[in-house]
């Protein structure tokens, strides 16, 4: 008896599977506003220096910047004259030019949007710009060191631990955000919140699975994703009715207390319970799931040791020791890592890219971002057709490819014309959001049963250190203003050309070993030399 079987005895779609795929997938709603916070908590306003002391006016004492507008890091040292029709000229009574300085006094901020942000509470504005960019790449610095040490955690001491722990650890680093004295103490918090962050989606991708039977699995999947796709939707509302950065830090935060208390619900998982010699534990888990379900009578015939011994014999034949080395220990595995590594990195770095960039296209992120948030609905359902229909290898390969070409598109549209850079970049998400949704069926598909998990996670790593990097991308506009748009663009057309190197995968089922993707692979390569038509031995007839 596996472990599905048992799940059908003690109720497999019941009321237990309904409260704990709603507890669980809750939270998800309010991980898009920590992911993309920075969006308004680091929102950067108009600005300009505090004029000199003796300064008339700004026209005066300011220099005028590129846009026409009064330059934003730069003063002048002495005011310019003023007469009835503005300022007289440039120079001082002795003749000599007036010279600028940096903005010693400090900065005025268009306080019109956004009462305070970290921007303008810190300054982090001309010299000190890329320390915005910086805070965001050390919360997805979290992400990813979060990813490795609680993955070895939950392995350790449970999954609902993990869970548990994680919730807490979010909603006190979030608070402790919100109150942080100074841009170290606030980018230290913002990184333990991404660590806590790994550690839930880790968890919750676990629990939700493992207690769903595996014909509702992909509903069920469909549906967290969309708490997350929809949680994109929550935070632009809360950021418009909470203008202060450090309330809205705080605001999104403290429903964390609140799932930490409710995660006390939710079940282990049975299958870490019975390979960490916890049996009676899952035993009562299940009997405690059976009565939920109303099958209390079934929970009370099942046996310890028909449980040790089933589990046991289930979960034995999936666990391995396989270990990452063995991803790229022969030239298929080669292929397909090398190739699922560079796609992941590509989805992770251009979508963040894009997420994180909605103050750069001269419209009002609050609709923006309502906008990226629901062209995330339409995206997934078309990539699931694609998916069905077209296939893996061409619908991850067309996302990435017109991603990119709409970054790049964007590097030609003039900043006076923000509608048609805005459709470009609302386009690109859609199409980095189809990307994600292709690739966590894809690679599943791709590797083998015994080293899946550990395929999974190399993707994952991926991904997050794209994230991580897409920031810091941004400084390179220092250089050149094309430069991070053109970067930002060709990552993914790389990715995109590189999926086609990979097999397809529809209609065909899961490789259990890797004795089985190999033997695959020389029967394709069989069928292909016997496809190639045979060319004629005739000679060519001339005319006589």
């Amino acid at each position: 008896m596996t472990f599905s079987e048992i799940l059908e005895r003690v109720g497999s779609l019941g009321p237990f599977q309904i409260v704990h795929v709603l507890l669980l997938s809750t939270p998800v709603l309010f991980m898009a506003s920590h992911n993309l916070l920075q969006i308004f908590t680091a929102a950067t306003p108009a600005h300009h220096c505090v004029p000199a002391h003796n300064a008339s006016s700004l026209a005066s004492a300011l220099p005028v910047g590129p846009n026409g507008e009064p330059d934003r890091c730069w003063r002048f040292t002495h005011p310019l004259l003023e007469g009835p029709l503005g300022p007289l000229n440039t120079t001082l009574p002795n003749g000599t030019q007036r010279h600028t300085e940096p903005c010693l006094d400090g900065w005025v901020y268009d306080r019109s949007m956004f009462t305070s942000t970290i921007v303008t509470e810190w300054d982090l504005v001309c010299d000190f710009r890329q320390l915005k960019e910086m805070a965001q790449s050390v919360y997805m610095a979290g992400i990813l060191i979060g990813g490795i040490v609680f993955g070895s955690l939950s392995d350790r001491f449970g999954r609902k631990p993990i869970l548990t722990l994680s919730y807490l650890l979010l909603a006190i680093s979030g608070t402790c955000a919100a109150f942080s004295p100074n841009l170290l103490t606030y980018t230290i918090f913002r990184f333990l919140a991404g660590c806590s962050l790994s550690g839930i989606t880790l968890s919750t991708v676990i629990l939700c699975v493992e207690w769903v039977p595996t014909h509702v699995r992909a509903i069920q999947s469909t549906i967290t994703g969309y708490c997350y796709t929809f949680g994109q939707f929550i935070l632009p509302g809360l950021a418009y009715s909470v203008t202060e950065w450090r309330w809205l830090q705080f605001v999104v935060s403290i429903p964390f207390y609140v799932f930490f208390l409710s995660s006390w619900w939710v079940a282990e998982s049975v299958r870490w319970l019975v390979l960490s010699g916890k049996s009676p534990r899952a035993l009562k888990e299940l009997q405690r799931v059976a009565a939920f379900n109303g099958r209390k009578e079934e929970g009370d015939k099942l046996s310890l040791e028909e449980l040790k011994l089933n589990l046991h014999k289930e979960i034995s034949l999936g666990k391995s020791s396989y270990s990452v080395i063995t991803l790229f220990q022969n030239p298929i595995l080669r292929r397909i890592s090398y190739c699922i590594c560079l796609i992941w990195f590509a989805t992770g770095f251009a979508y963040y890219s894009l997420a994180m960039g909605v103050e750069d296209f001269g419209v009002n992120i609050y609709m923006l971002q309502i906008i990226f948030g629901g062209v995330d609905v339409p995206a997934k359902f078309i990539s699931v057709l694609c998916l069905s229909y077209v296939g893996r290898r061409v619908t991850q390969g067309t996302c990435l490819l017109l991603a990119g070409t709409a970054i790049l598109a964007n590097i030609f549209v003039p900043s006076d014309m923000p509608m048609i850079r805005t459709s470009l970049a609302v386009f690109g998400k859609g199409c980095l959001s189809s990307s994600y949704n292709c690739l966590f069926l894809y690679t599943s598909e791709l590797y083998p049963t015994v080293i899946r998990q550990r395929g999974m996670g190399l993707g994952n790593l991926c991904t997050r250190v794209g994230s991580m990097i897409a920031p810091l991308v941004k400084i390179t506009g220092e250089v050149l203003p094309f430069i991070p748009a053109l970067i930002y663009g060709l990552i993914p057309l790389l990715g995109g050309a590189v999926a086609f190197f990979l097999p397809e995968t529809l209609n065909m089922a899961l490789p259990e070993t890797i004795e089985e993707l190999q033997s695959r692979k020389k029967s394709e390569e069989e069928k292909e030399v016997q496809n190639i038509p045979l060319q004629s031995c005739e000679p060519t007839k001339g005319t006589s």
